[in-house]
């Protein structure tokens, strides 16, 4: 059984994306989290696709903007689902924008 990515883009002090990190945390959903002030071309590509706010969650199939707790609901019974099912991965990922743009690690 392969796991479905999840990946969390938060900025410092963001009361948003450590709200969305507890529910995550919470609900048991394992997720990677990506610092957007460390990834300006992961910024401008959410920007063209109309993602603005903070947090952004990347999953292989669904993408929002924002503490979005009934987005996390609803991702939650999914993977609920699709674990009964013995499978967690979706028919139709997407490419994650955290793959398109690898993130650099020279400080």
């Amino acid at each position: 059984m392969t796991e479905m990515k999840i990946t969390v883009w938060q900025l410092p002090n963001c009361v948003q994306c450590m709200q969305t990190k507890k529910q995550f945390d919470k609900l048991g959903i394992q997720y990677t989290v990506r610092d957007l002030n460390r990834n300006p071309n992961a910024v401008e590509r959410f920007k063209e696709l109309g993602l603005i706010a903070a947090p952004i969650v990347e999953t292989d199939d669904r993408r929002w903007s924002g503490f979005r707790l009934e987005r996390i609901n609803a991702l939650h019974k999914h993977l609920t689902t699709e674990r009964i099912h013995g499978k967690n991965v979706p028919l139709e990922p997407m490419t994650q924008v955290a793959d398109e743009f690898p993130e650099d690690n020279n400080e």
